[in-house]
């Protein structure tokens, strides 16, 4: 396990670039780990060739859960577009010489927002960043076979129970139904994404991280 607290630290980790084509970063931890905090410090390195895809764009939206009869368990694993998202990811390692408009994930709404994302020609350093990176599973698999190297977040199990309490609360559940939710749904998901940790190329403490 490797600690990091520092900018400078994050900066001397990253993958060495390859001639002539893309590198993709993933990171991956369970929910609340500070996936999202540590991919935007990356991509905040280099804003000219570093560029940002997280995975959430790839959310089913509601209407689709409603359908599957999924809309009580979003955020695990087959409430996603992992087909969708192996597809972009292989768009993007193919370096094309145009801007590629991706998903994003809009948190007021709770829904995926088409085309939010522009990847210009000259991101050289993709990062993505979500649950399951590393999941042996269909889709999944085909995700990963993109990616040049997998980072997982490792964190306090407390500490990242309150980060997700805090972040359903902060977008619209009581107190009471955030607890419920992350007991019922995050947990469960969390452990998912726990057992393919051995699965990463390096895994980062970031007990310690502070920006500058």
């Amino acid at each position: 396990m490797t600690s990091v607290s520092t900018i400078g630290e994050l900066k001397a980790l990253l993958p060495d670039p390859v001639p002539g084509r893309r590198t993709l970063l993933g990171i991956v931890g369970p929910p609340g780990a500070g996936k999202s905090t540590l991919a935007e410090a990356v991509a905040g390195l280099d804003p000219e060739h570093h560029a940002l895809v997280p995975m959430d764009g790839f959310h089913l939206a509601d209407q689709a859960l409603i359908a599957l009869g999924l809309l009580d368990r979003k955020g695990a694993p087959e409430t996603f577009d992992a087909h969708g998202y192996a597809a972009l990811l292989a768009r993007l390692a193919g370096d094309p010489d145009h801007t590629v408009y991706a998903p994003a994930f809009e948190r007021g709404l709770e829904q995926p927002l088409a085309n939010a994302l522009p990847v210009a020609p000259t991101s050289c350093l993709l990062i993505t960043e979500g649950n399951y990176l590393l999941l042996d599973a269909p889709g999944w698999r085909d995700a990963r076979s993109h990616l040049d190297q997998v980072w997982f977040v490792d964190v306090e199990p407390g500490l990242r129970r309150q980060r997700l309490v805090a972040r359903h609360i902060r977008f619209g559940k009581t107190p009471a139904a955030a607890e419920d939710w992350v007991r019922r749904v995050d947990e469960p998901n969390a452990a998912r994404v726990a057992a393919t940790r051995d699965r990463a190329d390096r895994i980062l403490d970031l007990s310690g991280w502070r920006v500058g």
